[in-house]
């Protein structure tokens, strides 16, 4: 079995697809409590032996860790996370390293330079590629840190995938890197699905999974805040959402329905496609967000956490921890549907290190203190 170590675990999504490619995963590093109470949770539950360090990243110390968990260096395989990307998000003020979230990104640097693992898998939001530097520079901040990769020894590889390209029921596009010190580059697993597409293909994919496939066979969710479901079925829908969003039509969203009365779309603007949405039985969701709870595509409430946990790729048995919200807006930690907005969809982190655990089986790496000499792309 492979060694991994997992950073910026966040509610494990990434951790799951991890272990179902057959990785170790040795520890993990949170410091949002309700997180760390989820991951606590299924660490218990699954009886695994990952060490849960609940603190600030930046306090802990590679070296130690190493020492704590018994490592030798570039003994380890993987090295994998998400770090924040509020600081590279499109949707958001894109302050990039000017925000110390931005600036955690570098942790990865950190880590590798003392543990030199094998392969090294990020995962962040395609506003890092264009990110500008101190400097100004679009583009900056990847160009900095694949530099700084480099001089680690180890050659990367990029790519923006959509997870519904892996049978999630999600239209969500995130970039990921994968960094050896192997001589060769890695390459990505192929897609598995795709949108429906009449024309014969010699090689056919199957089509995407819709959110209707995705919450197939989901009971009615409880209505119980006294005594919340170990499941997180449970609807909290604010009594003014239910009025709001009623009369929206499967698929659409409030602001575009004009016939509705002005005082129930309020001061919403055409630019508001994500506020008050319903999402379509048969496509697959928009990407889950973490300013807005999605509605249900006929009933007039939000979807609850476990159904956004089907159609970001949970299994059935994973439990999430922490509050419930019943509306948007800003929390000071985690709640569950913003656990499971923040994190990595399982299939997609299953599929990608399932093709590193076989690069890991085939190929050579390059001892740490040797030099990889880079091709020139």
């Amino acid at each position: 079995m492979f060694s991994a170590l997992s950073l910026f675990s966040g509610a494990g999504g990434m951790d799951i697809g991890i272990r179902q490619a057959g990785f170790e995963i040795l520890a993990c590093i949170e410091i949002d409590p309700y997180c760390c109470q989820t991951l606590h949770n299924a660490i218990k539950k699954e009886k695994l032996k990952t060490i849960l360090l609940e603190e600030d990243i930046r306090q802990v110390q590679p070296f130690q860790l190493m020492k704590d968990l018994g490592l030798q260096v570039g003994e380890l395989d993987l090295l994998f996370g998400g770090s924040p990307c509020q600081s590279f998000s499109q949707a958001g003020k894109r302050t990039s390293l000017e925000d110390e979230r931005g600036v955690l990104l570098f942790e990865f640097i950190r880590f590798a330079g003392t543990i030199k693992p094998k392969v090294i898998l990020m995962e962040q939001v395609k506003g890092l590629l264009t990110a500008s530097d101190q400097s100004g520079n679009s583009g900056g901040v990847y160009k900095q840190l694949n530099h700084q990769f480099e001089q680690l020894g180890y050659r990367s590889s990029i790519k923006v995938i959509n997870s519904a390209d892996y049978g999630v029921a999600q239209l969500r596009e995130r970039v990921f890197i994968v960094a050896t010190r192997a001589e060769k580059i890695f390459d990505f697993p192929l897609p598995t699905h795709r949108k429906s597409d009449p024309q014969i293909s010699l090689f056919p994919l199957e089509n995407y999974v819709t959110v209707g496939q995705a919450l197939m066979g989901l009971d009615s969710p409880s209505c119980d805040r006294e005594n919340q479901p170990l499941d997180s079925h449970i609807d909290i829908t604010p009594a003014g959402d239910r009025k709001r969003i009623h009369g929206v039509p499967e698929g659409s969203f409030l602001a575009k329905e004009l016939h509705l009365p002005a005082e129930q779309r309020c001061k919403l603007t055409k630019k508001d496609t994500t506020k008050f949405r319903r999402l379509s039985f048969s496509e697959p969701s928009l990407t889950l967000r973490c300013g807005e709870i999605f509605f249900h595509p006929i009933e007039d409430r939000y979807l609850t956490p476990r159904e956004y946990m089907r159609i970001h790729g949970y299994p059935d048995d994973y439990l999430l921890k922490g509050p419930v919200r019943g509306r948007s807006g800003r929390a000071r930690h985690l709640d569950q549907h913003r656990q499971v907005a923040n994190s990595v969809p399982p299939p997609v982190a299953r599929a990608i290190s399932k093709e590193i655990a076989s690069f890991l089986n085939q190929e050579k790496f390059v001892e740490p203190s040797e030099k990889i000499e880079l091709l020139n792309a």
